[in-house]
């Protein structure tokens, strides 16, 4: 027989979050400390004897005007905007189709190469922006946007791909065999069968590839130098550090600005990665 707990059912869901207390706040902090520095006077920011953790003059907006009048944030971000959704896109595609063949078809070599794609996945970006910064060279395209476009598929692509593979396996075969029974082909019945059913799994590996674009720093740095060329997370750390000089107020105004699309990004569909994430890394 179930044991009734007494109390109201505030207390009850107080004492049973009670223990998420401490990892709340050790998430949250960082962001919090970002804004509240965002919206800081300089002569407090600046000043030893003030409370790091308030706002003792109040509310200002000064950082965000200089931010959005006085550098080119607004180039940046669309800069960001652009390279995310390209190399979003293009590896979204390249994925699906690699995943569903390696979780669909039977070859020699199947297990080895899906196994491959993820340790490509492992190798840290340190180890390959000089190679890939000279390709980006000999094809001509320094300092442009379109190297990122180009190079941040390289290591999109693996994990989306070893992700996608675990979410195709936990689709029935039947259903395919069904479709193409009817008259679909093996594209056809990726198309109108298992990608409906795989949607969890797909918002998850868009999610995770839009998000490293966006935040990808090494080589938006290597690749590009010009100011209007950069992307959000170079240009607020290029332009707004000059020397010893730290605009303190202004780099986290650009980077509470930065984050602001991901938060909303996530604030949608978090509960599709958390479900195509952990579906697609327990079934593969």
């Amino acid at each position: 027989m179930a044991k009734v707990r007494k109390g109201s059912p505030f207390r009850h869901f107080v004492m049973d979050h009670f223990g998420l207390l401490p990892f709340l706040v050790f998430a949250l902090f960082p962001a919090f400390f970002m804004i509240l520095t965002a919206f800081k006077h300089n002569s407090e920011l600046y000043d030893l004897e003030a409370i790091p953790f308030w706002l003792r003059e109040g509310v200002t907006l000064d950082h965000f005007h200089f931010l959005f009048v006085k550098t080119q944030f607004l180039r940046w971000l669309l800069n960001s905007v652009m390279v995310a959704v390209v190399a979003t896109g293009a590896s979204f595609v390249i994925s699906v189709m690699a995943a569903y063949s390696l979780a669909r078809l039977r070859f020699r070599g199947v297990n080895f190469l899906g196994t491959a794609i993820f340790v490509i996945y492992l190798v840290p970006p340190t180890l390959l922006f000089l190679p890939l910064g000279r390709v980006v060279y000999n094809i001509g395209l320094a300092d442009n946007v379109l190297s990122l476009m180009i190079t941040y598929p390289t290591f999109l692509i693996p994990f989306s791909t070893w992700l996608l593979m675990g979410y195709f396996r936990t689709v029935p075969r039947e259903i395919e065999e069904c479709a193409m029974v009817d008259g679909c082909g093996r594209i056809g019945a990726l198309i109108r069968v298992v990608l409906p059913v795989t949607v969890p799994g797909l918002i998850c590996a868009i999610l995770f590839s839009f998000t490293l674009s966006w935040n990808e720093f090494i080589y938006a740095l290597t690749f590009i130098s010009q100011s209007t060329q950069k992307t959000a997370t170079v240009g607020v750390a290029a332009e707004l550090v000059r020397g010893d000089v730290f605009h303190w107020g202004e780099i986290m105004a650009g980077a509470s600005t930065g984050s602001l699309p991901i938060v909303l990004i996530y604030a949608f569909f978090l509960d599709y990665y958390v479900a195509g994430l952990t579906t697609g890394s327990v079934k593969g």
